[in-house]
């Protein structure tokens, strides 16, 4: 039976996409008609010219607005509630978030509190939203979360040591000003580590079991994309044409898997960072050859499309030996970008496995992995990996 026509629902927010976008920001609140918003970054970004392009075109268009910094790399639940708070605090009644999926991740966080008055540790999983938040306009300061475009929002719960997932269509930002300009500033470290995220988004959208034709056109359209121009933008940082192309890998790669969801790699990085606090993108990318390698009997034909994309070399046409081909093929990659080490060279311990395999079980993203696992299985990927 073809199952290429199977309902599929399709979710994106509006998006302008270009040099310059993120200076229409004054102009998208005002179309809310928020008097007041609170702009979401970290310290990091904080005191640069991106944070103070934002603040004039908020001034320029009339609008006041309250900055909210308070934000780790892996967002945690309080950080969310503190935000909540200032949130109201200040009679805010929008928001602006300007950074990576940290940032743009604890702002949808704090909408979702602001709205409905409970704790984020009470959203987790999916469709757990009944009031929608506030206006949020996404300024993505880096190519890979995408989560300036996704309807999921990742919050680390330090209580129980684990990275909750939130999917709902909630959660979709109302517009997202995507400006290849505020990559310039990236360092060649986190210009892989998110391009790798951009990678792992892009193939486990085309081989979850929710994807659809719709979906896998933009998956493939962000494998092209990501492995010809990542390693370029990791050489040549100030290229924008170079990091353009990886901003737009990034929003095809956010457009697939925040409607065709997400696989292992994701379910079992989600529980390295909840449980060690390690940078996502790096997890993803020390996980994802490991699990083609699980994975690749549920969708041979499915991987065997982005080896070619991937221009592998196939000297041969049996299944093992194209398996294999992939599979090098990602570590060759990962390498050329600077990524060089293993789970167990990042401080994984072997003893750890059963606890992280316990947390990655739970995950939403492991709904849609093509291969049903079992715990032992997803041991033995971690193990694998180290």
């Amino acid at each position: 039976m073809d199952t290429s026509f199977e309902l599929r629902k399709f979710v994106a927010p509006e998006f302008v996409f270009g040099m310059g976008a993120r200076h229409l920001a004054g102009r998208y609140v005002r179309n809310f008609r928020a008097k007041k918003v609170l702009l979401v970054t970290d310290d990091g970004i904080k005191n640069t010219p991106l944070v103070s392009d934002l603040i004039r075109s908020l001034k320029e268009s009339g609008v006041e607005f309250e900055i909210f910094s308070d934000i780790q790399p892996n967002p945690r639940s309080e950080n969310v509630m503190d935000g909540a708070e200032l949130f109201e605090k200040k009679n805010c009644t929008a928001l602006v978030a300007l950074g990576g999926g940290s940032v743009i991740d604890c702002a949808k966080g704090i909408g979702i509190v602001s709205s409905n008055y409970k704790h984020i540790t009470e959203f987790e999983g999916v469709d757990r939203i009944s009031i929608p938040p506030p206006p949020l306009v996404c300024i993505p300061t880096t190519a890979g979360s995408s989560a300036d475009v996704s309807q999921f929002a990742i919050i680390t719960d330090p209580n129980r040591k684990v990275k909750m997932a939130l999917i709902s269509k909630a959660l979709v930002p109302d517009i997202a000003l995507i400006d290849p300009e505020t990559l310039v500033t990236m360092s060649p470290d986190l210009t892989a580590n998110t391009g790798l995220d951009v990678l792992t988004h892009a193939i486990e959208a085309y081989v979850s079991n929710a994807s659809s034709p719709i979906t896998d056109v933009h998956a493939l359209e962000a494998i092209r994309l990501i492995t010809g121009f990542l390693p370029l933008a990791v050489r040549e940082p100030g290229n924008l044409h170079y990091r353009g192309k990886t901003m737009l890998a990034s929003l095809h790669a956010g457009l697939a898997f925040s409607n065709a969801s997400l696989g292992a790699v994701h379910a079992m990085a989600h529980s390295i960072g909840g449980y060690l606090d390690f940078p996502h993108g790096e997890c993803n990318a020390l996980l994802l050859d490991s699990v083609i390698a699980y994975n690749y009997s549920a969708a041979a034909r499915r991987y065997e499309t982005i080896n070619a994309i991937m221009k592998s070399e196939m000297e041969t046409s049996t299944a093992q030996e194209h398996k294999q081909n992939l599979i090098d093929r990602i570590r060759v990659f990962r390498k050329t970008v600077g990524i060089n080490e293993s789970l167990g060279t990042m401080g994984v311990k072997k003893e750890e496995i059963p606890a992280l395999a316990a947390y990655a079980m739970k995950d939403a993203c492991m709904v849609t992995n093509p291969r049903r696992p079992t715990q032992p299985d997803i041991e033995a990927i971690y193990e694998a990996a180290l």
